[in-house]
């Protein structure tokens, strides 16, 4: 238990080592020159990528948190951010950093300086400018021994330099809460929700009770052969893809590779989870792509205007010759699950339009015609509780 200060003593400044044990939610924590880099997929999976795209979600945190116990009333994080910019769009809210102490989540805070990722989608360059270091603060915790939580930055990478407090920390001990793996594109990741513990999964994880390791993915749900052997080889009592927005955005394939695509990454996830219940997630309603194929592309008229949007531009008559659309998406899912279900019971289908579906469009549109807004990865994240962890859901506690 970290060590009490009488009510006349000084805190004695305290910097912990920012080492495994402290860090929820990553798969790897890389070694710097000056600190640790947070990863979500490990070192021989990257290496096995050369997708840019990819590269820069898996070093954003989502999901991923500092977890500890301490009686310290201030805490102090130095760390390196790294910030997008979009040439022609207005400028990027910085990322925050969620304080969640007991369970409750009572302050946000930004990093100051940070390195920055210039990206022109006109020209599809990307560059990256060195910035300086940044301390985020919260002051005024409560007082006596309390559980402490920092959520990163769900939507750009923080490198975690130095952690201070005022008290001695301890890392949490094991909750034995079940473990949830999550993986899905952009929208899993969290994409344009209010702050890292408010996207969908984390909301989810939070009302089922269940510790989160979120591989969302940015762009980047895209079947990959080194995704599904990470996910395989990742511990997990519960276990969930969402599959299908990336492969029709992307125009990634076909249907007739879309399908062995998905049979083998369910084979080689069950290679490590054989009787872990294993939810399948279709996509969500995104009406642009409902019944037509990718590629998806910015909408340059409307960043011209200040604004990031973007729109299908695949021809829906080539469905017939096998391109992919959510329909076509959807249907073959949910025929894959009841074929693989005969033979694997803890196998189980979500229709993702039960999370978000037209009513929701008419209420609460995608602002940028992919990505839900804040108020809709709360909605969702409420329903994939009630449906995946009531008593007679998939992910149910049963003895």
């Amino acid at each position: 238990m970290p060590t009490d200060h009488s009510p006349t003593s000084t805190p004695t400044p305290v910097t912990t080592p920012l080492t495994p044990d402290l860090v929820r939610g990553a798969l790897e924590l890389e070694p710097t020159a000056r600190g640790v880099l947070p990863h979500r997929l490990p070192a021989w999976a990257r290496a096995q990528n050369t997708d840019g795209q990819l590269a820069m979600a898996e070093a954003q945190p989502s999901g991923v948190r500092l977890a500890f116990r301490t009686r310290s009333t201030a805490v102090a994080l130095e760390t390196l951010p790294t910030k997008r910019v979009y040439v022609g769009a207005p400028p990027r809210p910085d990322g925050l950093y969620d304080l969640v102490v007991d369970g409750r989540l009572v302050d946000r805070a930004s990093a100051p300086g940070g390195n920055t990722l210039c990206i022109d989608m006109a020209a599809g360059t990307a560059e990256t400018a060195p910035g300086p270091p940044g301390t985020v603060r919260f002051a005024e915790l409560p007082a006596g021994v309390k559980d402490v939580e920092i959520w990163l930055p769900h939507n750009e990478a923080a490198e975690l330099l130095a952690l201070r407090t005022d008290a001695p920390v301890e890392p949490l001990p094991e909750s034995g809460r079940r473990v949830w793996l999550h993986h899905g594109s952009s929208i899993s990741h969290g994409s344009d929700a209010a702050s890292p513990s408010t996207t969908w999964p984390a909301l989810a994880a939070a009302r089922g009770g269940v510790e989160l390791v979120n591989l969302g993915l940015g762009g980047a749900a895209l079947l990959d052969p080194f995704t599904a052997r990470t996910l395989r080889d990742t511990p997990a009592d519960l276990l969930s893809l969402k599959i299908g927005i990336n492969l029709v955005n992307a125009d990634l394939m076909r249907l007739r590779a879309f399908t062995p695509a998905v049979h083998g990454f369910l084979d080689t996830v069950r290679e490590g989870h054989p009787a872990t219940p294993l939810l399948v997630v279709t996509p969500i309603l995104c009406p642009i792509h409902e019944e037509t194929p990718g590629p998806c592309a910015p909408d340059f008229s409307e960043i011209a205007a200040g604004r990031i949007k973007f729109k299908a531009v695949g021809d829906p008559a080539e469905v017939a010759a096998g391109k992919l659309t959510l329909s076509v998406i959807r249907d073959e899912l949910t025929r894959i699950v009841r074929q693989r279900a005969a033979d694997d019971p803890h196998l189980h289908l979500l229709d993702g339009r039960e999370l978000y579906g037209e009513a929701d469009h008419a209420e609460l549109p995608l602002p940028d015609e992919l990505h839900p807004d804040a108020a809709t990865h709360r909605r969702m994240g409420e329903r994939f509780a009630a449906l995946a962890f009531a008593p007679d859901g998939p992910f149910a506690t049963r003895p």
